[in-house]
């Protein structure tokens, strides 16, 4: 049997000595797409960065592809096998160029420096941003960015993605682009989002933070129950 490629189990973490998560489980299947959602300063960055060991939980365990990740250097095997998008873009940029930016991954996991840049070539020409491959970084568009750095992100190739406010910043031909590439990706991914029509679209299933506790919720198709509510209105008015 696959194990998850993402287990917590009563995962509780402390900031300042106060809760942020208390008793968080959580298990993410193979190539589904969750979405976490809930209030701003619930902790939703807080739960993504503890899945990859950038938080220390107080107690609980984290399960990363059947192992139990407890030290940096368990977390550190696991790592290039999830692609963790940051909520600042700017955070995640460091080289001068597109094309040197979506190459770093594979070259820093022991790819070649032809087959890196081939392979970063080919996530760009994927996502519809070729053009962008000998830009500067730094005069890139929020959109742009947003592309860049998810296709730094898939040029290593990872079984999970998680997403932490990925529209932020995307106008609508970028957002197109960002959409197709999520939903081609075969992986699994968990995705923090406020865009209600964008977790509609992308996510499988979808689970709500608040008070430090995860719990499960239900995706409404909100174009379904627009439509439901204007022919409810229209027979209405017949009566």
């Amino acid at each position: 049997m696959t194990p998850f490629p993402i287990e917590l189990d009563h995962l509780r973490v402390e900031r300042d000595g106060k809760t942020v998560l208390q008793r968080v489980n959580l298990a993410l299947s193979p190539g589904e797409r969750l979405a976490i959602v809930g209030p701003n300063g619930a902790g939703k960055t807080t739960l993504l960065r503890a899945m990859v060991g950038l938080e220390k939980p107080v107690s609980g365990t984290v399960t990363l592809f059947g192992a139990t990740c407890r030290k940096e250097a368990e977390f550190r095997r696991a790592r290039p096998r999830i692609g963790f998008l940051f909520q600042e873009s700017d955070d995640q940029l460091f080289c001068p160029s597109v094309i040197e930016d979506v190459a770093f991954g594979p070259l820093n996991t022991g790819a070649d420096e032809e087959t890196a840049r081939a392979r970063a070539a080919r996530t760009l020409e994927n996502l519809g941003i070729a053009h962008l491959a000998e830009r500067f970084t730094h005069r890139l568009s929020g959109g742009e960015k947003r592309l860049v750095c998810l296709a730094g992100l898939l040029a290593m190739e990872p079984d999970v993605l998680l997403l932490d406010e990925p529209t932020n910043g995307v106008d609508g031909e970028n957002g197109a682009r960002l959409r197709a590439a999520l939903l081609a990706f075969k992986g699994a991914m968990i995705l923090v989002s406020h865009d209600d029509g964008f977790v509609a679209e992308i996510a499988t299933r979808a689970m709500v933070l608040s008070a430090g506790h995860l719990h499960d919720a239900e995706i409404h198709d909100h174009v379904h129950s627009h439509r439901h509510a204007h022919i409810h209105r229209r027979e209405h008015s017949h009566g």
